[in-house]
């Protein structure tokens, strides 16, 4: 199966992470250093660049967000758990992992993998059901991030929190009911982070396999924040409290 990455950033970060692409089409008239960058990256790695007209460009993208730029991959072969936990040991880094719990809004799942890359976690785990799938709007809401954080989907989320404990994880959950605050925790050992649904929450299984379970203090009328920016503010008291030690 083919997958189309729409968007600038999205096909830019899949040429910087050497994805393979069957080609790359441009469509006729679209401009900026971004689209030079991928002209460039794209020669230099011998993929076929199109420039092609409006019409003949939309019928592959109907999306008008595609800023210009659509790339075609094959599909992408799925990471596995073990993989991540192989690279970690690997790299001689302190685990870090996010956890997400049937995330169901593709945006907000984008954005907690773009959070996730950025504050240098070093893989992603979500179910294979209940969720949002990893689709283009994913791919773009995540600028891009989706080609760097490796991502294992699992059919059980208690399986894999057990397996990463047998690893030397801690498992934290956010959770409004949490007995203690987000910055209340040691983040210094190996943290495996969990954010569950916009709605229900980390489900009751999950929760009681947690180690910890934290909330993130709120002084408003509003009862919650965002998941993806809830999950921001846990991702970055952990980068916080290792850049201290």
């Amino acid at each position: 199966m083919t997958n189309v990455l729409t968007g600038r950033k999205p096909v830019l970060e899949a040429l910087r992470a050497g994805r393979p692409l069957d080609k790359v089409m441009v469509l006729r008239g679209t401009h900026g250093s971004t689209i030079d960058e991928i002209r460039r990256l794209a020669e230099h790695r011998g993929i076929t660049i199109l420039d092609s007209e409006k019409q003949h460009f939309r019928e592959f993208s109907p999306d008008a967000l595609t800023q210009g730029v659509i790339a075609f991959a094959p599909e992408k072969k799925a990471t596995g758990l073990d993989e991540i936990l192989s690279g970690i040991r690997e790299s001689g880094e302190t685990g870090f992992l996010l956890i997400l719990d049937q995330i169901e809004d593709p945006q907000n799942l984008g954005a907690l993998i773009r959070t996730a890359e950025c504050a240098g976690v070093h893989g992603a785990i979500i179910p294979k059901h209940h969720a949002a799938p990893i689709n283009p709007t994913v791919v773009k809401a995540s600028a891009g991030a989706t080609e760097h954080l490796p991502i294992a989907e699992v059919t059980n989320l208690v399986s894999a929190i057990e397996e990463l404990k047998r690893s030397g994880f801690w498992v934290v959950g956010l959770a409004g009911d949490g007995d203690k605050t987000y910055a209340q925790v040691d983040y210094t050992v190996p943290t495996a982070f969990v954010v569950g649904n916009e709605g229900r929450g980390i489900r009751r299984l999950v929760k009681e396999h947690c180690d910890h379970l934290v909330r993130i203090p709120l002084f408003g009328k509003v009862e919650s924040l965002n998941a993806s920016v809830a999950g921001a503010l846990g991702m970055f008291e952990v980068v916080r409290q290792r850049e201290r030690r």
